[in-house]
């Protein structure tokens, strides 16, 4: 399988309407925080099927799908990365941290990083990832964070606590949300882990970030802390 083949099954497959409306979803605007992504129309599931059908083309075709200004080809890169990532795990998590430039809108970020580069930290040393959460690159702190949902559902916790309070002061709206989300998903696990956090933290943690991480909170519960009164 070659790029001019890719190409053309990704040509047949474009839907003009929904390119438009994934441009507006995903903030492309001059100004905003996907400024100037293109689009081709074509949706994850899509996307997640054809990567199974091309998950053995080599690594030189994949940077080319990574290198594209599409944004659906960029993601089709990076589904068949996870699905290369077991039997080379090494390179393909090279291929992955040395693409950040290109790995440059959320959906990008959340449905892939916690596949590679979590699997790849599991049993390593984890600081590169405080390294990426001091960045100035929006999306390089979020696959800091978006990274820790490996170890979360693997029951630790740590390294998710510590990239938030890293995080708590940072201005954008979509750090925000990922590092709530992520707390939600401690205390999924470990409620008491998560209310001890947020007890340090909740009077001075963005509203948004607070509101994500308390969502699953009992109703009473969730006014109190709202409130600065818990």
């Amino acid at each position: 399988m070659n790029m001019l083949a890719i190409d053309k099954d990704l040509n047949a497959l474009k839907n003009k309407s929904y390119a438009e409306h994934a441009q507006s979803f995903f903030k492309t605007g001059k100004g905003e925080y996907g400024e100037g992504d293109c689009f081709l129309g074509i949706r994850v599931p899509v996307l997640r099927k054809l990567a199974k059908q091309y998950k053995d083309i080599d690594l030189s075709t994949v940077q080319k799908l990574l290198d594209s200004k599409w944004h659906e080809k960029r993601l089709l890169g990076l589904f068949i990365l996870i699905h290369q990532y077991k039997d080379n795990p090494d390179q393909v998590y090279k291929v992955y941290t040395n693409n950040f430039k290109n790995i440059n809108n959320w959906d990008l970020v959340d449905t892939t990083c916690h596949k590679i580069i979590g699997p790849h930290l599991f049993d390593k040393d984890r600081s590169v990832l405080y390294t990426w959460a001091r960045s100035k690159n929006l999306w390089t702190k979020r696959i800091s964070m978006m990274t820790t949902y490996y170890f979360i559902q693997r029951n630790q916790f740590q390294d998710t606590l510590k990239l938030a309070e890293v995080l708590l002061d940072d201005e954008h709206d979509l750090i925000h949300k990922i590092v709530g989300w992520m707390l939600r998903e401690v205390g999924k696990r470990s409620k008491a882990t998560e209310d001890q956090f947020l007890k340090k933290h909740y009077k001075v943690m963005p509203r948004t970030m607070l509101r994500y991480a308390i969502e699953k909170y009992p109703q009473t519960e969730r006014k109190k802390i709202l409130n600065s009164s818990w």
